[in-house]
């Protein structure tokens, strides 16, 4: 069992970055959890998620190179290299809720970090997803939203990964900034399935990474943490492309939210920026589709 710093980190970001310390109506989200779902209407044929193909993308090359992930991972069964490339994202820099980097795709990213850059979640999530694409495991990068994310005006929203297994053929939610995969009797869980394992209090729900389980203690401190964050869901239309001005978009729309049945679209983040780019669903058969790999050959 491996002993984790989780209080201290989730305190730190307390006071930083992905949420705020002070729990005040209105001011920084609520933690209570709903019993909440969704539909499994068919997919819709408009939402097309595009994937890079790993072994013609110059870019996913270098990143797969430049920093030995095909020796990290060799030998090694899917969920073995799951594990191994979320421990590896997890220590290429500490936490800082309030950086960005120059350019937001993993190779600036990791580069900056070796200058001594520290990033925010997001910057966890962008790697993480790029190195599994570079080792031919399909990845998305999943942004997490609070249900009250249009009235607060801070700590609305996470940042983590879903990855594709193609072994279990399902999608699986990772947290690389805390270096965490959620299970369920043994079996990983979507970001979906983890809220509800949550909610229900399974005594099945472990949380794990490649060295093992958390400790009672560290699990308990993230859970009681993420729940909230466990509620929209949104992911782009989009996973090959690095440059957010040339991402593929559907009628202007870059990302599709998956949102709980009977509960309204967000259309504001904190009180102040518009969710103006997104499709909206209430079906996870939408949501959680098989990815289709798209050969994309040039580095865009």
């Amino acid at each position: 069992m491996t002993k984790n710093p989780l209080p201290l980190i989730l305190a730190a970001i307390l006071l930083s970055g992905c949420t705020s310390f002070y729990q005040l109506v209105k001011i920084s989200p609520s933690a209570k959890l709903m019993d909440i779902s969704y539909t499994t209407d068919a997919p819709n044929s408009l939402y097309q998620f595009h994937y890079a193909d790993t072994l013609n993308n110059a870019f996913l090359k270098e990143l797969r190179t430049a920093n030995n992930l095909e020796q990290l991972t060799a030998g090694q069964s899917e969920l073995e290299k799951i594990k191994t490339i979320l421990d590896w994202t997890s220590k290429q820099w500490s936490h800082n809720g309030s950086n960005t980097p120059t350019k937001s795709d993993a190779l600036t990213i990791l580069a900056e970090a070796r200058q001594g850059k520290q990033f925010r979640c997001v910057e966890y999530g962008i790697v993480a997803t790029a190195a599994h694409n570079s080792i031919g495991i399909p990845a998305r990068t999943l942004g997490l939203k609070t249900r009250d994310v249009e009235k607060v005006r801070t700590g609305a929203g996470h940042v983590v990964s879903e990855i594709y297994s193609k072994e279990l053929g399902k999608w699986i939610y990772i947290d690389p900034q805390f270096n965490i995969m959620p299970t369920l009797n043994g079996t990983p869980l979507t970001g979906v399935e983890f809220q509800k394992a949550i909610y229900n209090k399974d005594a099945g729900l472990v949380l794990v990474n490649k060295q093992g389980p958390l400790s009672k203690e560290d699990s308990a401190c993230y859970i009681k943490w993420i729940g909230k964050y466990l509620f929209y869901f949104d992911i782009l239309f989009d996973q090959k492309t690095l440059d957010s001005e040339k991402f593929m978009r559907i009628n202007g729309m870059s990302k599709l939210t998956l949102v709980p049945a009977g509960h309204k679209e967000p259309r504001i983040f904190q009180r102040s920026s518009k969710i103006n780019y997104s499709y909206y669903t209430n079906s996870l058969n939408d949501f959680y589709r098989k990815p289709e790999l798209i050969k994309h050959p040039k580095h865009p």
